[in-house]
């Protein structure tokens, strides 16, 4: 399983010089909770950060700050970690825990921005084969029983 498989190919973005407003007008939009801030370079969207609905409440609401003057690059993460199209998904799972990141940007081979995997994609994921195991076990029951038929008495 490659996360480029699972991860979301539509993906709300922002350049660096951006308002805030402009931000939080896109997530409400696209009904998200982060876009992802990029730089175009040689056809590429290459993702530099990631700005959140947190972030905007924590780093500028909170502070009380004039959200005109106050552009994505300003407030977005910069630790962006993000990982490759064709990394096997379990391990993607791994280095989302091991840096404690809901949101992962999934990237070409170039550096650029092919979708974005989240908490909630894995969730599905997960739970999808979960659907399928209990349908498995379902299957093999019914099975059973029209080869077995219980008999009384026994």
């Amino acid at each position: 399983m490659l996360t480029g498989e699972y991860c979301k190919r539509e993906v709300t973005i922002i350049g660096r010089g951006d308002s805030i407003t402009k931000a939080a007008k896109l997530m409400r939009e696209h009904h998200v909770g982060d876009v992802l801030v990029v730089d175009c370079k040689n056809g590429e969207r290459t993702p530099v950060g990631i700005l959140t609905d947190r972030d905007i409440v924590i780093k500028v609401l909170a502070e009380d700050l004039d959200l005109h003057l106050i552009t994505s690059e300003d407030i977005m993460s910069f630790k962006l970690v993000t990982v490759k199209e064709d990394d096997d998904l379990m391990a993607t799972i791994k280095r989302m825990r091991l840096y404690g990141i809901r949101r992962m940007p999934v990237v070409n081979s170039r550096g650029g921005l092919v979708g974005v995997l989240a908490v909630d994609d894995i969730l599905d994921i997960i739970t999808e084969q979960l659907i399928d195991i209990d349908q498995l076990i379902a299957n093999e029951q019914n099975k059973e029983k029209k080869l077995r038929p219980l008999t009384s008495g026994i």
